[in-house]
């Protein structure tokens, strides 16, 4: 099957007619963006650019400027402007290939990814792999260090299985996970011991002049890592799959000489801008206040950052284009922010808000997405009373095959972190977050090896991008400002709970 007809499929999969829904209002708008976004979408197209062409969008990489190039592009295309808007640098690294062989006592090539911003090999090299011992002194320990010379170091938990529990439970004898909850957690305690503090240990690695540093960070799903960054600049820190460390654990813990080739390649750019992609439909009866569309545009960068948050951002596009067909001339102006640097604290968004005061003191809503790919089931007022009226009031207008999966939490608590809306919460601003059914992403897809395309639910994106966009046409129409009274906060052990403070962000590494 070819890709036009693969991708004729996924946008066929779901196509309800624009009769078939419960209008509980005569809204021709409403009406319009139903047949655009359920009828014509084009999450589809949009996704898999984005995910499979372009990729994982690590913050400081050419990945992701090439996103941020390609998004301003897209949306200009649909005669809406946009613009990259520089929000500060960062460390600037390049991802090349990644293949680890074991070459003795048996020939294996393994899963293996080299964690971001890490030195990579000048080549292939290879070397035995050797295991932090169980010392019983630091002085033990300083001894060992230099031994490690011209060897690979695993320095991660070796996990007793790579089967989840829920296996266990399903499977095995009565108390069989009882029974292994106890020896993992043990042997974890113990481990710990051994390797208190692996940033620090990994420097002193690279230091004695190891080949390279070893790891394995399982996400309690068969074949499922978490990758995230390391702090190696001189020598290459590897993840291997849960199952492939615990294979070359168990050869180097048994005196079975394992050996590996390693051909690892990153490198260092230097400190490079990085940006938020910035789209606007200025209002034409109140320009000065604003409804916005926001996720995060980058990624960690083991897999293809489909689920986070290619999805997310993939919604904010498509409502976007919705709005420019079935709403192209807004009483409030419309902005849509792409953030970056997310992953490392809410950058993007956080530099928004403190370069932008005006925008968050008139923002009318914030619609953000950032939890996977499911469909949106709850909405949480943030603490401001008066989000709960308006949000009732716009879903009762959204037909209820959208809305009748949606609980509203409110007045809710304001979000301290997380994911961008509460960048503009802690400024007391109704940043609103639509959370969504999980799908297992907490497991299997976020900040892991499987974050792809394969993994998106083009009905439940579908659903979220009309839902979005509805939401961001009423904000838009509504006749009052939305209320910014907080709710008074709840007595905590530690006295009254504070509303969250704002950060201005990081602006450099």
């Amino acid at each position: 099957m070819t890709r036009q007809l693969i991708i004729l499929a996924a946008s066929l999969a779901f196509v309800p007619s624009l009769a078939a829904q419960t209008w509980t209002v005569d809204d021709p708008v409403l009406q319009r963006i139903w047949e655009v976004g359920m009828e014509e979408s084009r999450t589809p197209e949009i996704a898999q650019v984005l995910m499979d062409s372009l990729g994982p969008r690590l913050t400081g990489t050419p990945g992701l400027e090439a996103a941020n190039d390609w998004s301003v592009d897209l949306i200009r295309s649909w005669g809406v402007d946009a613009e990259k808007q520089q929000y500060g640098t960062w460390i600037g690294w390049e991802r090349g290939i990644t293949h680890v062989d074991l070459i003795e006592p048996r020939v294996r090539t393994l899963e293996a990814t080299l964690l971001a911003w890490s030195a990579g090999t000048s080549g292939p090299v290879e070397g035995p792999v050797v295991i932090v011992p169980d010392y019983q002194t630091s002085e033990e320990l300083d001894a060992w260090i230099p031994t490690t010379r011209g060897k690979f170091v695993a320095i991660a938990f070796p996990q007793p299985t790579c089967r989840p529990d829920e296996h266990y439970e399903e499977y095995g004898t009565e108390r069989a996970l009882i029974r292994l909850n106890a020896s993992r957690d043990s042997a974890l305690g113990a481990f710990g011991l051994r390797v208190p503090s692996p940033p620090l240990l990994r420097i002193r690695l690279e230091e004695a002049g190891a080949l390279g540093v070893l790891e394995s960070n399982w996400s309690n799903a068969i074949g499922v890592n978490k990758i995230f960054s390391t702090n190696t600049g001189m020598i290459p820190t590897i993840d291997l799959s849960c199952e492939d460390y615990g294979l070359v654990w168990r050869l180097a813990e048994n005196d079975q000489g394992p050996v590996l080739r390693v051909d690892a390649q990153g490198r260092f750019l230097g400190e490079v801008p990085v940006y938020n992609t910035i789209a606007t439909i200025r209002g034409s009866e109140l320009p000065d206040e604003y409804v916005m569309l926001s996720a995060h545009f980058d990624s960690w960068d083991g897999a293809s950052g489909a689920t986070d948050n290619g999805t997310g951002s993939t919604v904010m596009l498509e409502a976007l284009r919705i709005l420019s067909e079935a709403y192209a001339s807004p009483r409030r102006t419309v902005i849509l922010g792409l953030w970056g640097g997310e992953e490392q604290g809410l950058n993007g968004s956080r530099r928004f808000v403190a370069d932008n005061p005006e925008i968050v003191e008139n923002l009318q809503a914030l619609f953000n997405q950032d939890v996977g790919t499911g469909r949106v089931n709850t909405i949480s007022g943030q603490g401001l009373i008066g989000t709960g009226p308006a949000l009732a009031d716009y879903l009762s207008k959204i037909p209820p095959e959208i809305t009748r999966h949606i609980e509203l939490d409110l007045p809710g608590l304001p979000s301290a972190g997380g994911t961008d809306h509460a960048a503009f919460v802690c400024a007391g601003a109704p940043g609103i977050n639509l959370s969504s059914v999980s799908w297992n992403y907490g497991t299997d897809t976020w900040h892991t090896n499987r974050d792809t395309y394969d993994k998106v639910v083009f009905e439940e994106i579908r659903n979220n991008a009309v839902l979005t966009a509805m939401l961001v046409y009423l904000a838009s129409e509504d006749p009052d400002r939305l209320s910014r009274e907080r709710r008074v906060m709840s007595q905590g052990p530690d006295g009254q709970l504070e509303w969250p403070t704002c950060s201005p962000g990081r602006a450099s590494p």
